[in-house]
């Protein structure tokens, strides 16, 4: 079996390729759209032609917004400190519960780690900020549901 910290690891590892992979799709999107934009030709009918530029334009726009908000959630992700263990729930905290587990760090969704599930949450999510400041034993209520917090790491 391995220790709390293996899991917190994984799971770090596994939101840091979260955020990885998402980067590198909104690029290549961007690009893309760049690619269309450059290669677009006047054509004979100028108002499709405007209207196609226009709507790349949007989708450019659209990608470039995608890109300002991951590269803060890369930064903020990049402040996390999964060394530390605190009795309190916070940014980094691993979290067992007699429902769910849940890793503070990130909305990544579930992720599997040693026949385990983990729910990857923000602290800004609904669920996140309920748990943020609490303490084994405390117990959550959660879209008609109640969990007590059995660990924290």
């Amino acid at each position: 079996m391995s220790s709390k910290s293996d899991i917190k690891q994984n799971l770090h590892n596994a939101c840091f390729q979260f955020i990885e992979n998402r980067l590198l799709t909104i690029q290549k999107s961007i690009n893309e759209i760049q690619e269309s934009l450059t290669s677009e030709t006047k054509s004979s009918a100028g108002d499709k032609h405007e209207t196609g530029r226009a709507m790349l334009q949007l989708e450019r726009e659209k990608s470039g917004n995608q890109l300002a908000e991951i590269m803060k959630v890369k930064e903020a992700f990049s402040k996390i400190d999964i060394s530390k263990s605190l009795s309190t729930i916070g940014l980094g905290s691993l979290v067992f519960t007699n429902q769910s587990n849940y890793f503070i760090a990130i909305s990544a969704g579930e992720i599997t780690v040693n026949k385990q599930q983990f729910f990857c949450v923000s602290p800004n999510t609904p669920i996140g900020k309920l748990v943020i400041g609490k303490q084994i034993n405390d117990v959550v209520k959660f879209r008609e549901q109640e969990f007590k917090i059995s660990a924290i790491f």
